[in-house]
């Protein structure tokens, strides 16, 4: 057996997988009814969306075969993503490449495949749309012409989830994104019963920014925020504008303790932001924090809602203050 080696932008091509925060998400009908088109139209006991992780391919999609994943090592999609035209291979016990892998050797006992590279937007090589059987068989051009269309509606389907669930003006998830993502960050604490923190921001007299300065003075203030919590938390949180000026960080593996040591941390970067260039105001925020208690948070919503509310005394409390 060979071991796909490493593409030669590995390192921007994972940075963009992980930025189409696609990974270990749940099944989707989107993607699942190109799968099934595919399995139909090759007349193929398995098909694939496959997503290449640094030591795994993960599969978004997943007709025919038993397991959510494998390693990396014994891919076939791995050699896939290496090249731009289709990969495919009649025999894999005659291929020695493959003729020992534990999935020729092993179940499921593939004996062809046929996978398309599934491109992000700036190019990178992100995974496959693959077909599999048990038995060898030949795959003309016009098959492999077939195959590039279907994967091109992957393609078009990653685009749309992006559009769907990124925040336009500032790149971050929107709300639909961030519920989506935390639902899946919060399911991983409680079945590794780790801590989980929820910090909710709101932008401060962000009216008169956009009264004194203009929208567009607005939107930088907006900008400048969620790069502000993206420079500050980690890549493993969850960061998203869930309003106007409304923004939420979900923080896995970290109690209060260490969250409160993340946010002053932030509070710095912004009061350095604040000072770097004269713009006729500050960029301030009240916030409320919440940890995720799994008997009392029954979902999300109310957990959200738990940290908008704390945000809202806090706010008051400091008014109070003035």
């Amino acid at each position: 057996m060979i071991k796909p080696p490493l593409p030669a932008n590995e390192c921007v091509r994972l940075d963009m997988l992980r930025a189409l925060k696609i990974l270990d998400t749940t099944a989707e009908e989107r993607f699942d009814r190109v799968t099934r088109l595919a399995k139909r139209l090759f007349e193929v006991p398995m098909s694939l969306v496959s997503l290449i992780d640094a030591d795994r391919q993960w599969f978004k999609s997943n007709i025919g075969l038993k397991v959510l994943e494998t390693s990396r090592d014994i891919s076939f999609c791995g050699h896939a993503i290496l090249g731009d035209d289709v990969f495919s291979i009649r025999d894999t016990e005659l291929d020695e490449r493959f003729f020992d892998n534990p999935l020729v050797k092993n179940g499921p006992k593939i004996r062809f495949y046929a996978g398309c590279p599934i491109k992000a937007a700036d190019g990178s090589k992100v995974g496959t749309l693959c077909i599999l059987d048990v038995k060898p068989r030949n795959f003309t051009d016009e098959d492999k012409s077939l195959l590039k269309d279907l994967t091109l509606m992957v393609e078009q389907e990653i685009a749309a989830v992006q559009l769907a669930t990124m925040d336009s003006l500032t790149s971050i998830s929107n709300r639909r994104g961030f519920e989506a993502l935390c639902m899946h960050a919060l399911r991983f604490c409680t079945r590794q019963k780790k801590p989980a923190t929820l910090f909710f921001f709101d932008l401060t007299r962000f009216k008169e920014i956009n009264d004194r300065f203009g929208h567009a003075e607005g939107d930088r203030a907006l900008v400048s925020f969620s790069e502000l919590l993206m420079l500050c938390f980690r890549e493993t949180d969850v960061i998203g504008r869930i309003g106007g000026d409304e923004f939420a960080v979900l923080l896995t593996s970290s109690d209060k303790e260490e969250s409160e040591l993340v946010l002053a941390r932030f509070s710095e970067s912004v009061a350095k932001h604040n000072e770097s260039e004269e713009r006729g105001y500050n960029i301030t925020y009240d916030v409320g924090i919440v940890e995720y208690n799994q008997s009392l948070d029954k979902n999300l919503e109310e957990f959200i809602d738990k940290a908008d509310k704390l945000m809202y005394e806090n706010k008051r409390l400091k008014k109070n203050e003035l």
